[in-house]
C-alpha cells in the first residue's frame, strides 16, 4: 500500500488559513488541515492505490452501505508536536490493532496495519504545519472504513443464543443504521453454516425476536389446540415496527379465522411444536420482500455448540397463510385491490 502511494499536494494559494489563539480556544472538529488520504477496496482487486490529496468532500450512491445500515468504522488518534518541536503519534500501532479487530467484527475487508500506518504518517508528515505548537492542543487523525456498496436485499436462518441483535433499552425498535452494521459478521458465520439469514434469540428463555432485518411470524397449533398466528410485540422496545409486519396483522384480525397474538415464542416452544407436528409455517416480513418463507433453522445449542437441525414445513405445508398473505398484499401494493388509505396514487 505505502510503496505504491500517490501524493497530490494542494495549491500554496488554495491551502486553508490555520486557526490563531490558545489550545483551549481552539473547537473540536471544526478545523480541517489541507489534505486527506483516499484508498479504495473492490472484491475483484482488493485494495488500490492510496492517494493523499486535498481536502474535498467524497460522492455516495444513495445506496451506499454506509447510509443505511450504517456500515462503518473508524479510529481516532492524535499527532502531538513536543517541546523539541517534533511531531509525534501516540501508541499508533494500537490504533491499527484495533481498526483491524473493527474490520473483522463489522465483516469488512481487511488491510495491512503496518502499511495503512505507513501512509498516515505521510498525511501527517505533509500536514506538519497544522499540528499545533501549545500544549495541550494537538492534531486529531480519524481514520475511517465505510461500506460504499449498494445495499442487496437480505435472505434467510441460523440461530445462536450467544448472540443478541437488539435489548432492552437500546434503539432495537428503531429504524438506525447502528442496528444493522454489527450483525453483519452474525451473517457471514450464518453462511458458512448454509444458511441465508439470523433467527435472533434474546434472553435465558431464548425468545425469537427477528429474521435477519425482518420481522418474524409462526403459524402453528399452540398446545390447546387453537390454530394462531404469532409475533413479537412491540412493548419493549426490542422489535422494530414493520409497516409489512402491521399490514400481516391487520389483515390477518380482518379475516378472523385464527387467533392472532403478539406475544414473544420461545426456542423451546418452537422445537416442541415441531416435535408434535404442530408447526405449519415461519416467514419473515419486510419491505424487500413482503413475505419470505423460512424453510429451516440450524440451531446451535447453548453450552455444548452442538447443531441440530429443525425442518419446517412452510413450503409443503396444507395451512398456506403465508402464501395468503403474500398475494393480498402484493395485490394492493399492485392496484388489484384497493384498500384507499394504503396506497397513495402519485401520478
Amino acid at each position: 500500500m505505502h510503496k505504491h502511494l500517490q501524493i497530490e499536494r494542494v495549491a500554496e494559494d488554495a491551502k486553508q488559513c490555520k486557526p490563531e489563539g490558545s489550545a483551549d480556544q481552539l473547537q473540536f472538529g471544526l478545523h480541517y488541515s489541507d489534505h486527506m488520504m483516499e484508498v479504495d477496496w473492490t472484491a475483484r482487486d482488493g485494495w488500490g492505490r492510496p492517494v493523499i490529496c486535498p481536502l474535498r468532500e467524497i460522492k455516495l450512491h444513495p445506496g451506499a452501505k454506509v447510509l443505511h445500515y450504517a456500515v462503518e468504522i473508524y479510529e481516532g488518534m492524535k499527532a502531538f508536536r513536543g517541546v523539541d518541536d517534533r511531531i509525534r503519534l501516540f501508541r499508533p500501532e494500537m490504533n491499527m490493532s484495533r481498526m483491524k479487530k473493527s474490520a473483522a467484527r463489522a465483516a469488512m475487508p481487511d488491510f495491512d496495519a503496518d502499511e495503512l500506518l505507513k501512509v498516515i504518517t505521510e498525511l501527517v508528515r505533509l500536514d506538519r504545519d497544522w499540528v499545533p505548537a501549545k500544549p495541550p492542543a494537538s492534531l486529531y487523525i480519524r481514520p475511517t472504513l465505510i461500506g460504499t456498496d449498494p445495499v442487496s436485499p437480505p435472505v434467510s436462518l441460523y440461530a445462536d443464543p450467544s448472540v443478541v441483535r437488539a435489548f432492552p433499552g437500546g434503539v432495537g425498535g428503531f429504524k438506525m443504521g447502528c442496528n444493522y452494521a454489527p450483525t453483519i459478521a452474525v451473517g457471514e458465520l450464518a453462511s458458512k453454516y448454509g444458511c441465508q439469514q439470523v433467527l435472533w434469540l434474546f434472553g435465558k428463555d431464548e425468545l425469537l425476536t427477528e429474521v435477519g432485518a425482518m420481522n418474524i411470524f409462526i403459524y402453528w397449533k399452540n398446545e390447546i389446540g387453537e390454530m394462531e398466528l404469532v409475533t413479537p410485540p412491540l412493548d419493549d422496545g426490542l422489535i422494530m415496527p414493520g409497516v409489512s409486519r402491521d399490514s400481516v396483522l391487520a389483515l390477518a384480525r380482518e379475516w378472523d379465522e385464527f387467533r392472532v397474538v403478539e406475544r414473544y415464542p420461545t426456542m423451546r416452544e418452537l422445537r416442541r411444536a415441531i416435535d408434535e407436528q404442530r408447526l405449519f409455517q415461519i416467514f419473515g416480513s419486510g419491505t424487500a420482500c413482503a413475505v419470505s418463507p423460512v424453510g429451516r433453522i440450524l440451531y446451535r445449542e447453548p453450552g455444548t455448540g452442538q447443531m441440530e437441525e429443525l425442518l419446517i414445513p412452510t413450503i409443503t405445508s396444507g395451512a398456506n397463510v403465508m402464501q395468503r398473505l403474500y398475494k393480498t398484499i402484493t395485490d394492493i401494493q399492485y392496484g388489484r385491490v384497493i384498500i384507499s388509505d394504503w396506497t397513495r396514487t402519485v401520478a
